[in-house]
């Protein structure tokens, strides 16, 4: 009894371990992925809105039907991609991976965003001595506010749940993210860990509900005008 209490604490806290390892993998991936997501959808939505005129409209629709592709028709030619690289079995894979279906949809709603600003506000700026960037960074982007927070809170959730990817180009434990991690290592046959368990599907709820509670009107403000403007 005493051997089988001590084996069972150790297996709890090795599992107690494995579950920490997969919450610090996914929000590296996730913090990562929305750094490349806002790198490349804000400049690339601002410039398409911007100066490309109708043109830009119909290269930012065509961007957003890119996001409608299913993921398994992707999932052949992303593999080749991830092997060549040599990025299998690693979370470079995810981060290369993931930025390609939230970027084309980020840059589309960040497009209806820009559209609702007015440009007379930057051509004041100019005006008033700021360059074309000085005025985009001053004064365009503040303004967005609700917008890029909208785009974080989409991607940073987006990959915290996503889970075809995650399960077929990552199978080391150490690797795995906890939308993978939690179903495929924490539960043996009919034998389920129940704490670890719920304490995965618990705590990566508490980032997303931060967000949502505390930013809701901005981040609805953002969905909205981005998506109706």
């Amino acid at each position: 009894m005493m051997v089988t209490g001590k084996r069972c604490r150790e297996d709890t806290a090795y599992e107690s371990r494995k579950l920490s390892k997969y919450l610090f993998n996914t929000v590296w991936v996730g913090i990562v992925v929305v750094v490349i997501t806002l790198l490349i959808s804000v400049p690339a939505a601002y410039s398409l809105e911007r100066w490309s005129g109708k043109l830009g409209e119909n290269l930012g629709i065509g961007i957003f039907m890119t996001y409608l592709v299913p993921p398994t028709l992707l999932f052949i030619p992303l593999s080749k991609i991830i092997s060549l690289l040599g990025l299998h079995e690693s979370l470079g894979a995810l981060i290369l991976i993931y930025p390609t279906f939230t970027i084309p949809f980020c840059t589309w709603l960040l497009m209806g965003f820009f559209k609702s600003i007015p440009k007379d506000i930057e051509e004041q700026a100019m005006i008033d001595g700021c360059s074309r960037f000085g005025a985009m960074v001053k004064i365009v982007f503040p303004l967005s506010v609700s917008g890029i927070l909208t785009v974080v809170v989409f991607a940073f959730t987006l990959t915290m749940h996503e889970f075809i990817y995650a399960l077929s180009f990552v199978s080391v434990s150490a690797q795995k993210t906890i939308s993978v991690g939690v179903p495929t290592e924490l539960v043996r046959g009919d034998v389920f860990r129940w704490g670890p368990l719920m304490a995965g599907a618990l705590i990566p709820c508490i980032p997303a509900a931060i967000l949502y509670t505390f930013f809701l009107d901005r981040f609805i403000s953002g969905f909205t005008m981005g998506a109706v403007k």
